[in-house]
């Protein structure tokens, strides 16, 4: 098997407007495209991260609670580059969202961070 990249990630939210507003109007993911899909009552939000990858936006009636133990088994977190730390750092405090301390990646030597999304999901933001 080969790949060429991912080509989305899918989350799936509790409160479809408050992560539609988070992860539009706060991270600044441009929309390519909003569905609802009727027979599931459930909308799907296709976000452009870049010219190569999406996330998908779901929402489910009454979606089981996940386990949000940084070291349970499955996806641990979802990471983002940005060129300055301090700056998106700044700029997600300005906007409300909860940042944790800047740490230094002990094998590359990079800053990073996590905060979490609406429903507690880890974001990690890492320079590049």
């Amino acid at each position: 098997m080969k790949t060429t990249g991912i080509h989305h990630i899918a989350i799936i939210c509790s409160d479809y407007e408050r992560s539609k507003k988070f992860y539009v109007e706060v991270l600044g993911f441009p929309i390519i495209k909003e569905t609802f899909r009727a027979a599931r009552n459930s909308y799907k939000l296709d976000l452009r991260i870049n010219a190569t990858t999406q996330i998908e936006l779901f929402s489910f009636p009454h979606p089981p609670q996940r386990c949000s133990n940084p070291e349970a088994c499955g996806l641990r977190h979802l990471a983002f580059a940005v060129e300055n730390l301090e700056e998106t750092v700044d700029y997600l405090k300005a906007h409300h969202v909860e940042v944790e301390n800047i740490r230094i990646d002990e094998i590359t030597g990079k800053k990073f961070t996590f905060f979490p999304d609406p429903d507690n999901l880890p974001l990690e933001i890492y320079e590049c």
